[in-house]
């Protein structure tokens, strides 16, 4: 499949050069771009397009928002904000990116507002508004889900114009409406070909990130309605049918899964091969993929191999999974496992007591294809390859490392060119199963939701018996969101939506019950400040979010 290639069209939205001397008052700027020398071809518009795709977010950026709540910690705090956040240490100075994203909106408000200029086709060019559209309505909802109100910028401003905040939900609104408008323009999919590259956002997204906005928002009815129109659309679970890669062969699980005959472990193997590799080079764009950031080889690098894996094998362990992401990973046979005592697993582990390695034995699927643990075979990874934190600690300050989102065939230092996967037709799923049963409680769309996501890794389905009413399964999805998603950036949205986080984030041990961090929750934490550095160009943001 042809890559979609986004253009970083510097200096595209930079403003014009004011001339003070007469003899330059009708000479062009060489380092900038102005409304007078640009819009003039279909190429300019184009171009502007495709620059505005490097706002998506990509690199660790979603993992890090795991690490903001109990699913990672993320030990290096140059890299991010996740360590002040889940520690509950925020104050004023914490900055999620508020300049970034304004600078993103100011980008796609004066590509809309000019985009006209250009000769292009009337059809393409609402396409290509459809498609920016988009990308402003992620930006914005990804903004009011951090901080709440934020001011509502949709026109270029004047020069020391400033705006007030604008009402959370009124901002929800706008984005709601642009997501529906949008989705009545794009197509469901792209041919390939200038200015129809497969990668470009589609209807499909529009309609995703409105159910996923719907959902957050308690909007259950929206929810499964813009779900449903998802399920139309042809998506469908990733899935492997045979295992032929000679280094995959090698992973020996016999050793961690009792497997009652070869067709048992043919079925583990190829769900646990289906849930990893949807996120591997080798399949970008598959039947899954709904948005993904894209990344050129050679080109546009991201640096997820390095700050997720150990150590051991060259990487920095930036974002480690935490021991109470391992506990929630469900037996193989559907069962909730039933973690030992903190004390007692790190008695076994620093006397080297073999017990310690049974609460990893006959775990869901995913676990293994998710979780670095002791013992955790890669072959494809490095020949030979094994998890071992005590190899100086693997740089993991909780004993576990991410083999989640990696893709072993691109391991080198601080590169790597696999696509960040932004939504995924799993997610949907749990999207709609969520909202039915907080509509109308448990039932068949319900229960074949989520049977849809555990087959696929070679689960059992959902026991209807077990799981009979709307406080079991609204328990049961959050689980398995939090299985399915984990390091895929919505832990914490979900764990303040569902009013979980003064319970879930507590201060966290590692193997050897020695302190990592410690975790401290209030309520003001529902929110994020906007930062000072911002109050300070623009009062009119005050008053500040409650606590700050």
């Amino acid at each position: 499949m042809k890559k979609f290639k986004y253009i970083l069209y510097l200096g595209l939205f930079a403003s014009v050069l004011s001339a003070c001397k007469k003899d330059l008052l009708n000479k062009i700027p060489q380092d900038s771009v102005s409304s007078e020398t640009f819009w003039k071809t279909s190429n300019d518009a184009f171009l502007a397009v495709n620059g505005c795709y490097q706002n998506l977010p990509g690199d660790a950026y979603q993992s890090y928002y795991d690490a903001y709540a109990d699913n990672a910690y993320a030990q290096y705090p140059w890299e991010s904000i996740a360590t002040v956040v889940s520690s509950g240490d925020v104050n004023l100075t914490v900055d999620f990116g508020w300049e970034a994203s304004y600078k993103a909106i100011r980008r796609f408000n004066y590509l809309l507002e000019n985009i006209d200029k250009t000769p292009e086709d009337k059809n393409l060019l609402e396409r290509y508004k459809a498609e920016v559209r988009f990308l402003r309505a992620y930006q914005y909802l990804n903004m009011i889900l951090l901080v709440g109100d934020v001011p509502l910028v949709t026109r270029s401003l004047a020069f020391g114009e400033e705006l007030p905040r604008t009402k959370e939900a009124e901002v929800l609104s706008f984005v709601l409406k642009e997501l529906a408008d949008a989705a009545a323009v794009l197509p469901v999919s792209y041919a390939g070909g200038k200015k129809t590259e497969k990668g470009r956002v589609t209807k499909g997204a529009a309609l995703a990130l409105k159910a996923r906005a719907h959902l957050y928002y308690k909007q259950w009815a929206e929810a499964v309605a813009a779900a449903k129109q998802v399920k139309t659309l042809g998506y469908s679970l990733f899935k492997v049918t045979a295992e032929t890669n000679a280094q995959d062969l090698k992973d020996d699980y016999s050793k961690w899964v009792n497997f009652a005959d070869a067709a048992a472990e043919k079925k583990f193997r190829l769900g646990l091969r289906s849930y990893e590799k949807l996120f591997y080079t080798e399949n970008e764009g598959n039947s899954e993929v709904i948005l993904e950031r894209e990344y050129t080889p050679e080109k546009d690098t991201h640096g997820l191999n390095t700050l997720l894996l150990p150590a051991q094998v060259g990487g920095w362990a930036s974002i480690s999974p935490t021991q109470p992401l391992v506990d929630d990973y469900w037996m193989s046979n559907g069962q909730p496992h039933v973690p030992v005592a903190v004390a007692t697993r790190a008695a076994w582990y620093n006397a080297k007591d073999p017990k310690y390695m049974d609460e990893y034995k006959n775990r869901d699927p995913r676990f293994y294809a998710s979780i670095e643990f002791d013992g955790n075979p890669w072959n494809l990874l490095v020949n030979g390859y094994s998890y071992d934190w005590g190899v100086n600690e693997s740089a993991s300050k909780t004993g576990y490392g991410f083999r989640k989102l990696v893709d072993p065939n691109e391991q080198r230092e601080y590169k790597a060119f696999n696509n960040t996967i932004l939504i995924r037709y799993a997610e949907v799923l749990l999207t709609q199963a969520e909202a039915q049963n907080e509509l109308s409680g448990p039932g068949t769309e319900v229960y074949d939701a989520l049977d849809e996501i555990r087959t696929r890794v070679g689960m059992p389905v959902i026991d209807r018996v077990v799981y009979n009413n709307q406080d079991k399964v609204r328990l049961l999805i959050q689980q398995e969101r939090r299985i399915e998603l984990a390091g895929e950036g919505h832990r914490y949205f979900d764990i303040r939506r569902w009013g979980i986080a003064p319970a879930v984030m507590k201060d966290l041990v590692d193997l050897k019950n020695s302190s990592v961090q410690k975790r401290i929750w209030s309520n003001k934490l529902m929110k994020l400040p906007v930062p000072q550095a911002a109050v300070d160009k623009n009062t009119k943001l005050n008053p500040n979010n409650t606590g700050y």
